[in-house]
């Protein structure tokens, strides 16, 4: 049970964290363009808008991550172990950053699209895109500090 919980775990990992973490990448130069007064402003709006949903999406289906991830430490027995109890902190400190920081600011370059780009609405949505990139990164950076934990699992007893 434990080896197919843990293929599971890696699977639904890599295809629904993996998503939104490249389109919370591109979302801020994407936005950048689509927000400026430009010959392809239609066709940035156009990736713009499919960026915000797939990681809307993306990050609603990854909520079956941590669910199987707390599954199978349960199932190794290893909950009280250090490593997964960083890891499921670290996890919600990205999950959280995604739902309070991540995708109000995405949301609010997609409603300022609509905007007239004389609009006081646009001009403070696009110097709202400032924070984007740094919410970005950090986001990301969880992740990969929590593929790490689960990768060296340090004061592990289960081997490797």
């Amino acid at each position: 049970m434990a080896k197919f919980l843990l293929s599971l775990h890696v699977l639904v990992s890599v295809l629904f964290i993996g998503p939104v973490a490249v389109a919370v990448s591109t979302f801020p130069r994407r936005a950048k363009a689509a927000l400026a007064d430009g010959p392809d402003r239609a066709s940035d709006a156009g990736v713009l808008r499919v960026l915000h949903r797939i990681t809307q999406v993306y990050a609603l289906l990854g909520v079956a991550v941590p669910v199987l991830g707390i599954g199978l430490a349960q199932v190794m027995d290893v909950m009280s172990q250090s490593w997964v109890i960083v890891s499921m902190v670290l996890t919600a400190v990205a999950a959280l950053s995604l739902l309070l920081f991540v995708l109000p600011g995405q949301q609010a370059a997609v409603d300022a699209l609509d905007l007239d780009p004389a609009d006081e609405q646009h001009a403070k949505a696009v110097g709202g895109l400032r924070l984007l990139p740094m919410t970005a990164g950090v986001f990301n950076l969880l992740w990969a500090v929590v593929v790490v934990l689960m990768v060296i699992r340090p004061g592990s007893s289960t081997g490797v």
